[in-house]
């Protein structure tokens, strides 16, 4: 569940309405005082972290300079989107004081607030779906296909490819974040699928884990003779394949924080 801060300087029953129509759409929603240390104390508070911010501008929030500051801080650090409701005139005030880049999105008062919360919820939706990592996955078998994107798509954007050749049509006009590979297909099989990609510049760092539904010694050994970034057994239990892709992006995120 989608969670939401609403900071506000002021109770209103449009404050109130704004978090009836979140609660209805599914989100979970706080409303806290523009306050540093009262959302510090939040956050201290949280399991999960903030979602989106929401700021109810008003007069007196051209007094929070501090307050604004360490949203705009927070939000470019954790990636955070920040929306602002308000009057015309206030609301351009706020862009002075924090960065236009931060507020993705401005609503002048009066408001329909369905339509906001819709069109927050629109694109809080867009933006999650391009910063999810794309993983092409490559298998004959229908029912694998569509068991691996159950298993993924809730936190990765997941394309399928049911062939080899199809894969590679795929790959020669997109770039995936990994490709989980079936190690034996008829026609075209993993080996090349992953000797192609290892073939052209462009892609040749393209991660590759393959999928085998064989754990003996000779297969493993032939599998990692070519060098991909790891293997996965179909046997494995869904939640360990699942943890297996998100450990891999994990280290692969903290290689390159070591290179910044």
């Amino acid at each position: 569940m989608q969670n939401v801060l609403i900071i506000t300087r002021v109770q209103s029953y449009l404050i109130v309405s704004l978090k009836e129509w979140f609660e209805k759409a599914e989100y979970e929603v706080n409303i806290l005082q523009a306050d540093v240390n009262a959302i510090s104390q939040f956050e201290s508070q949280q399991e999960e972290p903030i979602g989106i911010i929401l700021l109810y501008v008003d007069e007196k929030m051209r007094e929070e300079q501090q307050t604004l500051n360490y949203i705009s801080d927070k939000a470019v650090e954790e990636d955070i989107p920040v929306f602002a409701v308000g009057d015309p005139d206030v609301l351009k005030t706020i862009e002075k004081l924090i960065s236009s880049n931060v507020i993705r999105r401005k609503f002048q008062r009066p408001i329909n607030v369905s339509e906001v919360v819709n069109a927050i919820t629109t694109y809080v939706n867009e933006h999650d779906k391009e910063q999810k990592k794309k993983i092409l996955v490559v298998d004959d078998s229908g029912t694998m296909l569509r068991n691996v994107k159950g298993w993924l798509e809730e936190t990765y954007q997941v394309i399928l490819a049911n062939s080899g050749a199809m894969a590679i049509k795929y790959l020669a006009t997109n770039r995936p974040d990994l490709v989980l590979l079936d190690y034996e297909m008829p026609i075209v099989d993993g080996k090349q699928v992953l000797e192609m990609i290892r073939s052209e510049v462009e892609f040749s760092d393209i991660p590759v884990i393959f999928l085998t539904n064989k754990g003996d010694k000779e297969t493993i050994m032939n599998v990692m003779a070519l060098k991909p970034q790891g293997y996965l057994l179909k046997s494995m239990e869904p939640e360990k394949i699942v943890q297996a892709i998100d450990n891999f992006f994990e280290e692969l995120r903290r290689k390159e924080l070591m290179r910044i």
